[in-house]
């Protein structure tokens, strides 16, 4: 199992970041390995456009929907159970999954990992020599051979977690802050607020699923991801912050044109 998930997701991703990184250092570009890293997250976020733009659709059927699911909250409010069901129903109808918003983090996971494996070829603590010899083992053609490495990227060593930054810096923990905010916002278009809970002389009776799982991974999701970022080197931040910036920019473009 460990041998396919090489041969199909950790080889290409080694070869892919072979690909920027020869082609920015012969430019001579510094931190040709951050770049790298940037290119190769623009290419897996076109790789996973279609996806992307199928949950753009589903946040604009689920902001839609509220009025009707308003509706449904006071015709059951006084029974939860026969409310889930009518909106379990309506959702149903409408050919709407309210999960499916999880689903391109889930389809992220293959590469995150692929990466994360990557990058621990191209940025383990050996010596250089015993580096480039692992990372030209996977190279696919000679010309991405590489003969050194270079993991400074804009004052920050790629090889690094911001969770060493008595020894590194205090400009590290500048990278989980950036992480958590940028899968804030990512989450703000991701998880479209549903419709409010009625209430009954003040009180509630009871907050549907879907806002439930809203309100949750608004707040859950970017404080794990800047866990993450925290213990993680900070070559993984790149990806998760370059791949948020895109998707925060796709989702307000489309919110303007509608």
């Amino acid at each position: 199992m460990g041998e396919i998930f090489n041969t199909l997701i950790i080889n290409p991703i080694v070869n892919l970041l072979l690909v920027f990184y020869v082609f920015f250092t012969k430019l001579g570009i510094p931190g040709s390995l951050g770049f790298a890293l940037i290119g190769l997250t623009v290419i897996i976020r076109f790789v996973l456009h279609p996806f992307y733009k199928q949950q753009m659709d589903l946040s604009k059927k689920m902001t839609n929907l509220k009025p009707e699911l308003e509706t449904l909250q006071k015709k059951y409010k006084d029974d939860k159970q026969k409310l889930q069901h009518a909106q379990l129903q309506l959702y149903k109808d409408k050919g709407i999954n309210p999960a499916g918003g999880c689903l391109v983090g889930l389809l992220q996971m293959p590469f995150i990992l692929g990466l994360y494996n990557a990058l621990n070829i191209f940025l383990q603590g050996g010596s250089i020599k015993t580096v480039i010899e692992q990372v030209n083992k996977i190279a696919y053609i000679d010309f991405l051979k590489i003969s050194t490495i270079d993991p400074i990227f804009f004052g920050f060593n790629l090889a690094k977690a911001p969770s060493g930054f008595q020894t590194l810096g205090i400009h590290y923990l500048m990278i989980p802050v950036i992480t958590f905010y940028l899968q804030y916002l990512q989450g703000k278009y991701t998880f479209p607020t549903p419709a409010k809970t009625v209430t009954v002389d003040g009180e509630k009776k009871g907050e549907d699923m879907s806002q439930i799982m809203s309100s949750q991974m608004k707040i859950m999701f970017p404080l794990m991801v800047g866990y993450f970022s925290y213990i993680l080197p900070v070559g993984l931040a790149i990806y998760w912050n370059v791949f948020s910036l895109f998707s925060v920019v796709q989702y307000m473009g489309k919110s303007k044109s509608q």
